[in-house]
């Protein structure tokens, strides 16, 4: 198992840290959705907003690639994640597939890193 957590990790990294810079760079040009997902896009990208996800996905990236505050670095990835599927899902369903194997790499990360989560979900802090 610990080998398929390594896998998850680096695989995990290598796509935030593809598409983080992409946010800075746009080597990865694609035109905006049709509709309220281009729209939505569009206001994502007018506010600069995407500089603020770009950024966090890099530093998580990098912090996965070198194996270190991993747990953090989860942690900043999960509400990226998670707005990556509800925008497909809600939007734009055509890229689900890519957003969906990220999350089930998450969480094979997050299963072998899973002691950094235990105080989190403690119903009761022990004394």
């Amino acid at each position: 198992m610990k080998i398929v957590g390594t896998i998850a990790r680096y695989l995990l990294a290598l796509i935030f840290l593809v598409f983080g810079s992409n946010n800075f760079l746009h080597f990865l040009n694609a035109p905006l959705p049709p509709g309220l997902a281009g729209q939505f896009a569009g206001v994502l990208f007018a506010s600069h907003y995407f500089y603020v996800v770009g950024t966090i996905m890099l530093i998580s990236a990098i912090l996965l690639l070198v194996n270190r505050f991993v747990g953090l670095g989860l942690t900043l990835l999960g509400p990226v994640l998670f707005n990556i599927l509800t925008y497909h899902l809600l939007m734009d369903p055509r890229g689900v597939g890519l957003g969906a194997f990220a999350t089930l790499l998450w969480f094979l990360v997050g299963w072998e890193h899973r002691v950094v989560f235990e105080r989190l979900f403690a119903a009761r802090l022990e004394e």
